[in-house]
């Protein structure tokens, strides 16, 4: 994505112009963000010698936790984002990192958790995240108030793009 592509502005007048600018803007960083997460926790397992893993593999561990899930509930709780979690699933099961087992009421669902080694994995990327958190506060980038508002303006626009699929059906 591109914000020099040329669209023409959805909204007219300078304050349209300026808004679509911001909104691309935005666009592009929420993409970027993506990616430098996956980098800085990569970093981390690098540092920690554990390369037996992928970032995405990580914060899938990290995401499921304490949980016992099925491979669908991994995207609709939102702890995958990825089109490719069979694949990511088999690589975690086959290192040891997650036990997974035939659902007993329906035989073609697999139910997931996390081993012990698992656990320690997601154990990594919460101590990273928690370095993160008192970063952050400490050096003064972000307070209490400033989080909550990026946050809160993050769910506002996922609950919008929400709205438009569902909308389209």
């Amino acid at each position: 994505m591109s914000v020099h592509s040329s669209l023409e502005p959805a909204l007219t007048g300078p304050r349209g112009a300026a808004f679509m600018a911001s909104y691309l803007d935005g666009l592009i960083l929420i993409e970027r963000l993506h990616r430098l997460l996956l980098d800085v926790i990569k970093d981390e397992f690098e540092r920690v010698g554990v390369i037996e893993i992928n970032a995405v593999q990580a914060l899938l561990l990290f995401n499921i936790g304490d949980h016992e899930v099925t491979a669908g509930e991994l995207r609709s709780r939102g702890y995958y984002q990825g089109s490719n979690v069979s694949y990511n699933l088999k690589k975690l099961v086959e290192a040891g990192y997650m036990h997974h087992q035939r659902c007993r009421v329906d035989r073609r669902s697999v139910r997931v958790r996390l081993t012990e080694k698992g656990h320690r994995v997601r154990d990594i990327v919460q101590k990273l995240f928690e370095g993160h958190a008192q970063g952050l506060s400490s050096r003064g980038v972000l307070d209490q108030v400033a989080i909550e508002d990026v946050t809160m303006s993050l769910r506002r626009l996922e609950r919008y793009w929400a709205d438009q699929i569902r909308y389209i059906y």
